[in-house]
């Protein structure tokens, strides 16, 4: 039986050596640019700028932003006292800021965190607060917060501003391979060389820069889910809760978070997608079956 902390700690480790990869896979993408393409990288060194200013943009307002997109609404204290009594309690128990409560007119059981910890949000759907009871709702709004309490928005910013550089390094050699920048001053041979390893790079570099951010979103998932059942002392209410959300995406005529997109996706609580969907093969989210069998490990 894994305990709270084991799972907390195995996770926080993979998610730390995960990002040490993303950073060194960075690194050496830039110096193979160097490399094969010699002097002529400000338009390159200035894409890469304006990546970072967007990640530290998404970071600082982007939570305005996403919760516009998601079309959600301030909660009523009155109307959702009940969930503000949750929402501020288990706040209180990890000592961080009271989160806004928003509420999203959707049927698909759901929520997300979003904002930096020192000004945090969270919002839930209508969908989760008809379907929940308090023990899972308790464990949604514990995972959520834990995501803010863990700085996962800075995380995710920095592996999405990772990813967005190393794309924009790709494109850049896959544009000098069309034009031929760089490759003509080589000799023959070593030209060739440099020609392959630039088309790898380019056409590679962008998918193992996804995955390694898909894997890191999973991993602070899992952690989530760990750090929520020790908050809550309560592992079994949030397993419910995830066996409610699979029971709804089982059903013919579920839907999808309609304001969700490919942006907002690894905010959710749960996939947001209609199960079976294109969007679910590159998932920024763990089978919900295993992050079942892991909280059920911990009763």
């Amino acid at each position: 039986m894994a305990s709270f902390f084991d799972e907390i700690a195995a996770n926080r480790l993979k998610s730390f050596v995960l990002m040490l990869v993303f950073a060194l896979f960075f690194i050496a993408i830039v110096y193979a640019v160097v490399l094969l393409l010699g002097g002529g990288l400000i338009a390159f060194a200035v894409g890469v700028l304006l990546v970072l200013l967007y990640a530290a943009f998404t970071y600082f307002k982007g939570a305005s932003v996403v919760l516009a997109v998601s079309r959600a609404k301030p909660a009523d204290e009155k109307q959702y006292a009940n969930l503000y009594a949750s929402v501020e309690g288990l706040s209180s128990a990890m000592q961080i800021r009271m989160p806004k409560v928003y509420v999203i007119d959707d049927p698909n059981p759901n929520a997300f965190a979003t904002g930096r910890r020192k000004q945090p949000s969270i919002a839930f759907t209508s969908g989760l607060l008809a379907t929940m009871n308090r023990d899972e709702l308790d464990g949604v709004i514990a995972h959520e917060l834990s995501h803010v309490y863990d700085n996962d928005i800075l995380l995710m910013t920095l592996a999405i501003a990772f990813a967005g550089a190393i794309g924009l390094v790709a494109a850049y050699l896959r544009m000098s391979l069309f034009f031929g920048f760089g490759f003509g001053r080589r000799g023959g041979g070593s030209s060739g060389i440099l020609l392959l390893v630039a088309l790898v790079v380019g056409l590679l570099a962008p998918l193992f820069a996804l995955l390694i951010r898909l894997a890191i979103s999973r991993k602070r998932e899992y952690m989530a889910d760990a750090n929520g059942a020790r908050v809550t002392r309560n592992p079994a209410g949030l397993a419910s809760a995830l066996k409610k959300i699979q029971a709804y995406a089982a059903k013919p005529d579920s839907k999808p978070v309609a304001s969700a997109s490919e942006v907002t996706a690894s905010l959710y609580f749960a996939n947001p997608f209609k199960k079976g969907s294109l969007a679910n093969l590159f998932s920024t989210h763990p089978p919900i079956e295993e992050r079942i069998k892991r909280l059920q490990s911990m009763y």
